[in-house]
């Protein structure tokens, strides 16, 4: 018996340990611009939520009166897709939030890494060590959306872009996106990484709504970096009536897709397509559903 009774008053003693291990973790302190330390992938826990499996190159509609929120037209906008470069919107909306909390400004130095500067097409060519502002990187994503762009951006914030990731799909619950999970800041190929039409309009017009003063980065037609200029990935701007933003995304699981916004004659819309056969029939059909309902 005096063995059971040692065993019991060890276990009561570790747990009473572990408890205090728990409360007394320092918290963060300071604000701060630098980047905070690398973090191990490996060890960064996903954020708990298991996606339906999308459709590959499947096509999903919605149209909105911004305003109202009023749907106009949809087609399976509940859909699992997969968002492409969409997925930037986060990025960027996480981004805006940094400077918004005052740990970085629009001038705050961003730091590239060996991976950020690996990373494929669309991309600035940033070099491994060199720095690019917040501004720079917001504009970047927003016109050129640029994958190395976005990968300093979600490293520097976060410490790894695993880390990044787990923000991006926590923040996605906290705004409603019920269906949507993020596994990385680019929307390059992974299946894991799904969204629906329908969660990208409340993301696009979230980022629009929270971050007012930065609407001019969306219509802008291009952007200059490092001595080269780079053309929107967005076509609609400046060609289609009332059109001013958003964000263009494609990759070849998910085809071609377009979160764009407007106004005319007095209401504010948003319309998304995903899935698109082409950039042009994509922009196509975006262009028919805002002239059928606008």
């Amino acid at each position: 018996m005096r063995w059971q009774i040692a065993l019991k008053q060890v276990s009561a003693l570790l747990l009473v340990a572990v408890l205090a291990a728990c409360q007394t973790a320092p918290p963060s302190s300071g604000v701060s611009s630098a980047p905070p330390a690398q973090v191990d992938a490996a060890v960064v826990p996903p954020v708990s939520y298991a996606p339906a499996t999308a459709v590959e190159r499947g096509y999903s509609a919605l149209v909105l009166n911004a305003s109202t929120g009023a749907q106009l037209d949809a087609v399976d906008a509940d859909a699992p897709r997969y968002p492409a470069s969409l997925t930037k919107m986060m990025t960027l909306y996480i981004l805006f939030e940094e400077v918004a909390s005052g740990r970085y400004s629009l001038s705050s130095p961003l730091t590239v890494s060996q991976k950020a500067a690996s990373q494929p097409p669309a991309k600035l060519g940033l070099k491994v060590g060199s720095t690019i502002t917040v501004e720079q990187a917001a504009r970047a994503l927003a016109v050129k959306s640029a994958n190395d762009v976005a990968v300093t951006v979600a490293e520097n914030i976060s410490g790894s872009e695993a880390a990044f990731a787990n923000r991006m799909t926590s923040e996605a619950r906290a705004l409603g996106l019920t269906r949507t999970r993020f596994v990385n800041a680019t929307g390059l190929p992974d299946p894991q990484q799904v969204t629906t039409a329908r969660d990208m309009a409340t993301l696009g017009l979230a980022l629009k709504r929270r971050f007012p003063q930065y609407a001019g980065y969306y219509r802008a037609r291009s952007f200059s970096y490092g001595g080269r200029t780079f053309r929107a990935t967005n076509k609609l701007v400046g060609k289609v009536s009332g059109v001013d933003g958003l964000k263009t995304g494609y990759i070849r699981m998910s085809g071609y897709n377009l979160v764009a916004t407007g106004q005319r004659g007095g209401t504010r819309f948003i319309v998304v397509v995903m899935g698109g056969k082409s950039e042009a029939a994509r922009d196509r059909e975006v262009t028919r559903l805002i002239d059928a309902n606008f």
